[in-house]
């Protein structure tokens, strides 16, 4: 990535706001220097800033995202960490945590030392690397974490392989707390799930696919739980998709227990009816499901029981995805909508308002792994975004900076547009 932008940034007439500071400006001004965030600038300073027109934007800091794919090493055909950390900051993302699940899996120094390399040469955005929970993400034998820390990783996870031994999940997590590591978890009975396509439910046996029961989630959604309250060690959720796994959530919160969820701006979105033609890129894992969970996510993301709001990107190549729906793999890219399908949802729908958003988008999401990110503080790293609220607009292909063609909101309604995304004071996307 980019060294911080030395000159000085101005950005003068927006609306700001800091969900973690509490501030809500109707007008406000937001100053950087050397790439950190400043109180106010110097005269002299003032006089050779970059100054950017913020009326009628809002200006945030910029988006965490949790749970992403960048497709190296090993799937650059997906995507790359330049294609990808473009997608990201055209966003609004300027930090991005991306899954283990490369080729090589990030389960050794040398495939952690081989990403740092590719981000430094191409990334745009802050990337950080989560490691595999086991070795290969096999979910057999844990990996060594411990070396793994020490080679800068976040948290670590399974992705979407999941633990599906206890016993193993039990030790890693024991194994986790010792390196003050959160664990990610994709919550998925396996055994439940071969050959399931989508959500169980009427869209399933009207489509003849296999469904997906939510049992599958909730089941280790509620293991997951009960081993956090048991090792007292950090577990995260990831991508939640029922309306059950969020009482679960809520649940554990009410004991105190050390555990955060996130949901993804998909799926908070859309329901399963959205396949009725059989389109192979809103083929998700976990599957969308039904309006009584979506409602039921947004209502969890809204009081608070989910932390965050997270892209999920996982690209696949056009190719991968032009065949019969049950041979397509899982995956959307959806990193460069995230934003909007959740501003949709959420702002526009009625649900929450614009502060309560970007709360799940920068400080919520920061907080789940002490990343020092999600705000304007001053001394903060001047990571930002101006976006524009009420901004309509429809995406298409030829606009998008992600590699991947399987962005499932293509000519989509939405509402909501990063204008211009900023990361250590230097502009990485917008005119």
């Amino acid at each position: 990535m980019n060294p911080a932008d030395p000159s000085p940034l101005w950005i003068r007439g927006a609306r700001v706001i800091d969900p973690a500071a509490g501030r809500d400006e109707a007008k406000g001004d937001v100053f950087a220097l050397d790439g950190v965030i400043v109180e106010k600038l110097s005269a002299a300073d003032q006089a050779k800033a970059r100054v950017v027109d913020g009326q009628g934007l809002v200006a945030a800091p910029g988006f965490v995202d949790l749970h992403c794919r960048l497709g190296e090493p090993g799937r650059s055909a997906r995507e790359t960490v330049g294609t990808g950390t473009r997608a990201a900051a055209a966003g609004g993302f300027t930090t991005v945590v991306t899954m283990p699940d490369s080729l090589p899996a990030a389960d050794n120094v040398g495939t952690l030392q081989l990403l740092r390399e590719i981000c430094s040469r191409e990334a745009v955005v802050r990337v950080l690397p989560a490691g595999t929970l086991t070795k290969g993400h096999e979910g057999k034998a844990l990996a060594p974490l411990g070396t793994m820390k020490k080679a800068g990783v976040v948290a670590v996870t399974d992705t979407t392989s999941g633990v599906q031994n206890n016993e193993i999940m039990r030790r890693a997590l024991e194994y986790a707390r010792m390196f003050d590591l959160v664990v990610l978890d994709h919550c998925q009975d396996s055994s439940m799930t071969e050959g399931s396509q989508m959500h169980e439910g009427a869209w399933s046996l009207r489509l003849g696919l296999r469904g997906w029961p939510r049992a599958a989630e909730e089941i280790v959604a509620s293991s997951d739980c009960l081993l956090a309250e048991l090792t007292q060690a950090r577990i995260h959720l990831q991508h939640l998709s029922s309306g059950g796994s969020a009482d679960i959530v809520r649940r554990a919160k009410a004991k105190r227990l050390a555990v955060t969820a996130e949901v993804s701006a998909l799926h908070l979105l859309l329901t399963d009816a959205a396949l009725a033609d059989y389109g192979t890129s809103l083929k998700t894992n976990p599957p969308l499901r039904e309006e009584a969970d979506r409602r039921a996510l947004i209502a969890a993301l809204v009081d608070g029981t989910i932390d965050a709001v997270c892209s999920d990107h996982s690209p696949c190549t056009a190719t991968e995805k032009d065949c019969e729906f049950d041979l397509a793999p899982f995956g959307a890219a959806t990193l460069e909508t995230a934003f909007a399908a959740a501003h949709t949802a959420l702002v526009t729908g009625g649900y929450a308002g614009l502060p309560l958003l970007l709360a799940r988008l920068t400080h919520g999401p920061a907080k789940v792994l002490g990343l020092a990110a999600g705000t304007l503080g001053v001394g903060r790293p001047a990571d930002l975004v101006l976006l524009d609220p009420q901004a309509a607009w429809k995406p298409v292909r030829a606009d998008l900076a992600s590699k991947s063609g399987n962005n499932p909101l293509l000519g989509h309604a939405l509402t909501g547009r990063i204008r211009r995304t900023f990361v250590g004071g230097r502009q990485v996307h917008g005119a």
